[in-house]
């Protein structure tokens, strides 16, 4: 069965979905995006990354197409067109629309592109949730709004694409002597017994499943602080996660080929594993 996305106000095939080459999103990656993870046809937290998307838009001056209640109407609408798929990674994109090239905003205003499709979510398998991952650090090269959830993402991508040739599953991204974020993920670290996580500001995009994880701390009397954790924390840390939208909640054994602690997931990541996936079952699949 083919899947359906939504563009511009139509639902229609994906292999049917096209764009002008004048779009600015393709000529200046000049748009904003959000990954929304879909439980049993349930988009998780969705009030959450719709509001981020309205930050990312309102942060680079592109007019939000459609209201709170239109938006949940097309996810909504798409979930079920696609629900030949189990759980799904939902992705809305909006670009600044369809100009002549140059590089100023259009004028008069263009309508802006809105484009939404759904994928498989494929989520962490058991085997590496028990066994953990490596990562590696390199230097954050990026700009300095990370906190916009940019369709820009070279940079990104060259980070990520150094994990991949190092065969490890992120890359830590370090600025100014601090741990910032991975290339497609947020990081907590914890250190005698207290969960550390680095502050929301420019140089990293708050992540709904960043929050997630403070709020289960908080509620469940996990000791944690929010501020700058240095490359010497990062590097002598007890236990370090990746948080995101697919990724969950995942441990990381072995940084820049040397063990974290003893190389294994260590005890305060299986318990917030835990507490995570109790929360999600709860919210979004209530009669399992």
């Amino acid at each position: 069965m083919s899947d359906t996305v939504y563009l511009n106000g139509s639902f229609l095939p994906l292999e049917q979905a096209t764009i002008p080459v004048l779009d600015r999103g393709f000529i200046f990656g000049d748009g904003v995006y959000e990954v929304i993870p879909v439980y049993s046809a349930q988009p998780f937290r969705l009030d959450e990354h719709l509001g981020r998307l309205a930050l990312s838009l309102e942060a680079i001056r592109i007019r939000n197409p459609l209201d709170i209640a239109a938006w949940r109407n097309v996810v909504v609408d798409l979930i079920n067109a696609n629900r030949h798929l189990d759980d799904q990674s939902l992705y809305i994109q909006v670009t600044r629309g369809v100009a002549p090239r140059d590089q100023a905003f259009p004028k008069p205003e263009v309508a802006p592109t809105v484009l939404l499709m759904s994928m498989p979510l494929a989520t962490p398998s058991p085997a590496l949730i028990e066994s953990g991952v490596s990562a590696i650090t390199a230097l954050d090269i990026r700009w300095q709004r990370c906190n916009i959830k940019a369709i820009s993402l070279l940079a990104n991508v060259l980070l990520r694409q150094e994990a991949v040739d190092h065969d490890v599953a992120e890359t830590l991204m370090l600025r100014d002597g601090y741990l910032t974020e991975g290339s497609s993920s947020n990081i907590f670290v914890v250190k005698d017994g207290v969960l550390l996580a680095p502050p929301k500001n420019q140089h990293m995009l708050p992540g709904i499943t960043y929050d997630v994880v403070l709020e289960l701390a908080q509620a469940h009397g996990l000791p944690f602080r929010v501020g700058p954790v240095s490359e010497a924390q990062l590097r002598t840390a007890d236990e370090i996660w990746l948080t995101s939208s697919t990724k969950e909640v995942l441990a990381v054994i072995m940084l820049d080929g040397v063990a974290v602690s003893d190389g294994k997931p260590g005890p305060i990541f299986k318990r917030m594993y835990a507490l995570y996936q109790a929360f999600k079952n709860q919210v979004m699949r209530p009669t399992r």
